[in-house]
């Protein structure tokens, strides 16, 4: 149907709104507001990251603390255990995208120059 409309019609799980911005001219405000998105998500994944560690931490010693569920316990450990590691890549992908971001601030600026030779 959107063929037929003259419509492109893209499924993309990724990178979906980076299509839509590529005629879009970014400037220094849009650079600082991406930055700013960028942190406090890595930001929040550290948190998530904190709090899944602290979480795991009670279930160790839940599971030493009450031997009749300990099995449960050290299930529910293993799982906070995950996704600490999991919110801490998040946070480290965080991570990477403000500092690519601050990068095409400067280069947008022309505040930094590649030399080729």
């Amino acid at each position: 149907m959107a063929e037929e409309e003259g419509q492109k019609h893209h499924h993309h799980l990724f990178h979906h709104k980076k299509e839509e911005e590529e005629g879009k001219v970014m400037t220094g405000e849009d650079y600082e507001k991406e930055q700013k998105h960028h942190k406090h998500k890595e930001h929040l994944g550290e948190m998530g990251a904190a709090a899944a560690g602290a979480f795991a931490l009670y279930e160790k010693h839940q599971a030493k603390k009450d031997p009749e569920n300990a099995h449960r316990h050290k299930i529910e450990e293993e799982v906070a255990a995950a996704v600490g590691v999991a919110s801490g890549g998040y946070a480290f992908h965080e991570h990477h995208e403000k500092k690519e971001s601050k990068k095409e601030a400067e280069e947008a600026s022309g505040k930094k120059h590649h030399h080729l030779f």
